[in-house]
């Protein structure tokens, strides 16, 4: 259980902070910037920065299912913080899988294609979708934290 709950915790940190990061450091430093310097920068850092959210994403689901199922006895007698993690956690999975295929590739496609209008729009879904999984994210941190506290 101990080195699951590690890369479980070591995985979510990686996610969740990777978010934090991009939305509180990087898109006010960004701002500066001009338009076609702006985008090319954060198709490249989402681009570095996906490989390390889909190995999250793993880490996560084979960590959490094998704490769910072997260690806490399945989900009937996990508590509902765990229920919630995990449907908070694969709607996350989810918002970065449509951020990864849909408008990444748009921005990544206008980026290539000095479509800088196209690209800043494609930023801008990007940059929401982001904030909807971090605010998922430290929910679902602190259901992992503290959530068998409130539900007693």
């Amino acid at each position: 259980m101990g080195f699951a709950l590690l890369l479980h915790v070591l995985a979510a940190t990686v996610w969740v902070g990777g978010m934090f990061f991009a939305l509180v450091c990087l898109r006010p430093a960004a701002a500066e910037l001009d338009a076609a310097l702006r985008t090319r920068l954060w198709a490249g850092v989402l681009t570095r920065f996906f490989p390390w959210v889909w190995l999250a994403v793993v880490v996560l689901l084979v960590t959490g299912l094998w704490m769910i199922f072997e260690v806490l006895g399945g989900m009937k007698a996990a508590g509902p913080h765990v229920h919630l993690m995990l449907g908070l956690g694969l709607v996350m999975m989810l918002l970065a899988g449509h951020v990864y295929f849909a408008p990444l590739k748009r921005l990544q496609h206008a980026v290539a294609a000095s479509h800088w209008t196209d690209a800043g729009k494609r930023l801008h879904q990007i940059r929401i979708l982001i904030a909807v999984n971090l605010a998922l994210g430290i929910v679902v941190v602190a259901l992992g934290s503290g959530g068998r506290y409130l539900f007693r």
